[in-house]
């Protein structure tokens, strides 16, 4: 299909739904509001629904009243239920897919249901969105006259007494229209190959020679890809190997870490970044601007919001509140309903407000993965944003991170210990860490008050990990590929130990 008229199709699509967009930017707690009315209508006969008596539920009120929030584990044994192929138990439309999902936890996958209408009217009502907004900023783009390089979940779909269960991607993919798979690159059969190692090269053997313009994946593993693609095609410059890339969407792990080394790859200063924010449960929110780090959420994907603020969560007086109750700069938990049947369900993320007309959101981080052992409150957002300040003063560069607390010995005080793999190391490690300290206590009022005269915490212990730590231990663990990711900071000593001894050990290939 010739380029003008493919652009023509999609202006009138992109001027189709932002009229839809317009009604939830100008009335988001009305829209929001009628979602939650209408996703307990279509469940009121469903086993949960029946339980709770969704029928008679006219208000939020009532509903966070009657509704009890709940995580995984709370879920698990009516997931499994579905899993092994009962109906209307939560949502009353059969659950044919279930999103395997193990994030940064290692004692079990996690099954997160995924229902037509959370296929179609949320994950991939998003992915047109999102190609709608970019085209809507960027009138001159020349997306369509070459494909989609996309890199997805590394597991096989496995079919269990008539539901499947594998990486959302892998859903996705398996799911979606032939016009999408058209545009894309690389084929199914190879987006679909369960063995990492090998199906990055078979990724690499398939897409050089095509004219890729746009990118989409994990920015941890879409970086690996892209440096096998130059150790491949012996370029210095992915813009080399694909002179018409113009824009990278990418999500599931923060930029933060790696944006200095995609600059490196992509040497142009024209070259756009357009980040999204989704998950297994569903696809909450999208850049909608130009070098931009807001991410505009989406209130008409039937994903109904709530608020826990940090300060409360875990708390005796833990309480979440609707969008209307928000407030700028606070850091939250979010609570979402979907319409794959998850009812007042804790994702583990945690959300901050840059905007509340529209709402616009930063992700700050993981419920569980911060280090308050101490009353410091340490969270991704803090330790990402101070790495970035100090790697710019000390030219180095960051692969990977994790930290973990010392716990208190006798007198003794506690402290944080680090563990980085640097690609390029400062010249100096101890002047890098009093710089990274300095940068903390900057960032976090609380951190400040514990390392006050060292009153609480010393000074922070930096360790230097062997080259591709953190990839051997992702590989350990069987966690190559799709979501999965390094735990950044953690309340336990847990994941530092296992890489400790790791690090120590005499590396062999494994």
């Amino acid at each position: 299909m010739p380029i003008p008229i493919v652009n023509s199709i999609a202006s009138w699509f992109l001027k189709k739904r932002f009229h839809q967009i317009e009604l939830f930017l100008k009335y988001p707690n009305e829209v929001q509001n009628e979602l939650l009315l209408s996703l307990l209508n279509t469940a009121k006969n469903t086993e949960f629904g029946k339980k709770y008596d969704f029928a008679s539920i006219k208000n939020y009120q009532t509903f966070a009243e009657r509704v009890p929030i709940k995580n995984y584990d709370g879920w698990q044994e009516d997931i499994e239920r579905s899993r092994m192929g009962e109906n209307n138990i939560f949502w009353p439309t059969p659950i044919k897919w279930f999103a395997k999902s193990s994030g940064t936890t290692r004692a079990k996958s996690k099954f997160i249901p995924v229902s037509e209408e959370s296929l179609e009217d949320c994950h991939y009502a998003a992915s047109k969105d999102l190609l709608c907004m970019y085209l809507n900023n960027n009138e001159n783009s020349q997306l369509f006259t070459g494909k989609s390089l996309r890199l997805g979940g590394s597991k096989e779909l496995y079919k269990e007494n008539g539901t499947v269960f594998g990486d959302l991607s892998a859903i996705l993919i398996d799911n979606m229209p032939f016009w999408a798979e058209f545009s894309s690159t690389p084929s199914n059969k190879v987006s679909l190959m369960s063995d990492w190692e090998h199906k990055m090269q078979a990724i690499v053997d398939e897409t050089i020679n095509e004219k890729v313009t746009s990118l989409a994946g994990v920015p941890s593993w879409m970086l690996v890809l892209l440096n096998n693609v130059l150790e491949t095609t012996g370029k210095n410059s992915i813009l080399d190997v694909w002179p018409n890339l113009e824009v990278y969407f990418h999500g599931g792990v923060s930029f933060i870490p790696y944006k200095d080394q995609y600059k490196k790859i992509l040497p142009n200063k024209n070259f756009k970044y357009y980040e999204i924010y989704n998950a297994s449960e569903g696809f909450f929110a999208i850049q909608d601007q130009n070098n931009s780090n807001e991410l505009l959420l989406m209130l008409d994907y039937g994903i109904f919001y709530e608020f826990i603020p940090m300060q409360l969560y875990g708390t005796a007086a833990e309480k979440a509140i609707p969008l209307s109750e928000v407030k700028l700069g606070e850091n939250y938990a979010v609570i979402i309903t979907t319409n794959a049947g998850l009812w007042r369900y804790k994702i583990g993320d945690t959300i901050k407000f840059t905007s509340l007309s529209p709402y616009r959101i930063k992700i700050s981080g993981r419920t569980k993965h911060h280090i308050n052992v101490f009353g410091e409150e340490l969270i991704i957002e803090n330790a990402e944003s101070a790495l970035k300040k100090v790697c710019k003063r000390t030219k180095a560069e960051i692969v990977d991170f994790t930290a973990a607390p010392i716990f208190m010995d006798g007198k003794e005080k506690g402290a944080h210990e680090w563990l980085i793999e640097f690609k390029t190391p400062p010249q100096n490690i101890d002047y890098f860490n009093e710089l990274f300290d300095n940068a903390l206590k900057a960032l976090n009022s609380d951190y400040e008050a514990k390392r006050y005269n060292n009153i609480t915490l010393n000074k922070p212990r930096i360790n230097l990990a062997r080259k591709n730590l953190f990839y051997d231990w992702l590989k350990q663990n069987n966690k190559l590929g799709g979501q999965h990711k390094i735990p950044r900071l953690s309340n336990t000593r847990d994941y530092m130990e296992e890489l400790l001894s790791l690090n120590s050990s005499i590396h062999n290939p494994l």
